[in-house]
């Protein structure tokens, strides 16, 4: 049996004003092609389909083609949970009708899935609340999903019955995980645990968040649950929500991060991002394999003290979205950044004050009120966009303190 496992797939989501929808249909594109090439059996979207709880029709459309395309019309089987980004509501609302394509949805920690069978062979042979056992075409084992969707605390004590503390919220996913590979799982089948959450190890630093992601480990969400809290009889565990690529542990069982497909914000530049391939073979230890996405732009970040540098670099690498830091001892003027823009359209610029420029910004802090309005305007807008305005911005200023007050 093999398995693709993907998740974070932030359907809709732009980078600041650079819009990434093309860009996710044509990684999406990537996956499908993937999954095709492995032959893989099923897949598994471990939570933040989309980046709103109301995404776009663009966004709804893309998801619902892709998982489509992924099922192969029913001979492989595609589970998607919910994730912190998305709606529950939503995520379950097409379920009728998905489940006649093989695609399995689950919003809730205790979803329970209603039996099924499909001509292809796919078979819902057992089902409770947070799990699901799997006929799969082709494959003599069963697949068992424990699965998880995003639960904050709130919901995790309406749907579970959590009490409120943190200790008890790990107690309690670790009892219902437990009771769960209790009755269903053995060595006979394979046996997943697919969430959203935040995972770590048991007294080590925490791993950061994602940078503008919604965060789980805050007040009102869920705290970090431990890999010692996976039950034993659990082959793999599935992870969405952090961005980056990474192994959470290796026991109990393997514990990943698919990571995201594409890179979403600065703090993930030069990532690599990819999807992971499980091949599972009865009697013999899961294989594990990263394979790399190579669809996505690159987000890349670099800092130069000159411009002709600047620019030179940005002609080789034209295609990637760039934060460019300059550190200056002038001004950029708007015909430098105008040639920037142009090598470039999908930079973000950011001044680096130094020499006589950071000096008279210190100076600055004890502000001359006596000066001009015309040379404190002057002095404001460099302070804020990093560049002196331009004469018909000066001029449009001059207009407007020029009117006299109405009487």
């Amino acid at each position: 049996m093999k398995i693709l496992h993907t998740a974070d797939w932030h359907l809709g989501k732009n980078l600041e004003t650079i819009p990434r929808i093309e860009e996710q249909k044509t990684v999406l594109e990537e996956i499908c092609e993937i999954a095709d090439r492995e032959a893989v059996h099923a897949v598994l979207v471990a939570g933040d389909l989309f980046d709103t709880f109301n995404p776009s029709s663009e966004a709804e459309e893309l998801l619902y083609k892709t998982l489509k395309r992924l099922s192969k019309n029913g001979r492989r089987a595609v589970i998607a949970i919910a994730g912190n980004h998305d709606s529950p509501e939503r995520i379950e609302a097409p379920d009728p009708l998905a489940r006649e394509c093989g695609i399995i949805f689950a919003g809730y920690p205790n979803t329970r899935i209603s039996p099924f069978c499909l001509e292809s062979g796919l078979e819902v042979l057992r089902s409770d609340e947070g799990f699901i056992e799997l006929k799969i075409p082709g494959c003599d084992q069963p697949l068992r999903l424990l699965l998880t969707p995003y639960a904050n605390e709130y919901r995790l004590k309406k749907y579970l019955g959590t009490q409120d503390s943190e200790a008890a919220l790990r107690q309690h996913l670790q009892n219902h995980w437990q009771r769960l590979a209790d009755q269903y799982c053995d060595n006979q089948g394979i046996n997943i645990l697919v969430a959203h959450l935040f995972f770590a190890r048991e007294n080590e630093p925490l791993q950061p968040e994602p940078e503008e992601e919604k965060p789980i480990l805050h007040v009102g969400g869920a705290q970090a649950i431990f890999s010692s809290n996976v039950p034993k009889a659990i082959d793999y565990v599935a992870l969405g929500h952090l961005h980056r690529h990474q192994t959470v542990d290796e026991q109990p069982c393997p514990i990943l991060y698919s990571g995201s497909p594409i890179s979403y914000s600065f703090s993930e530049a030069n990532q690599q991002k990819g999807v992971v391939i499980l091949s599972a073979l009865k009697g013999r230890k899961l294989q594990i394999e990263k394979v790399a996405l190579s669809k996505g732009r690159p987000l890349l970040r670099q800092r130069f003290e000159h411009v002709k540098e600047a620019a030179a670099w940005l002609k080789e690498n034209h295609d990637a979205i760039v934060e460019l830091t300059l550190a200056m001892e002038e001004y950029l003027s708007i015909n430098e950044k105008k040639r920037l823009l142009e090598i470039n359209p999908d930079i973000f610029i950011i001044p680096e004050l130094k020499g006589k420029l950071l000096e008279e910004l210190n100076e600055g802090k004890n502000i001359d009120l006596s000066q001009s309005t015309e040379t404190l305007f002057k002095k404001y807008f460099e302070f804020k966009k990093g560049l002196p305005p331009d004469e018909a911005l000066l001029d449009l200023f001059k207009e407007v303190i020029a009117e006299e007050p109405e009487l």
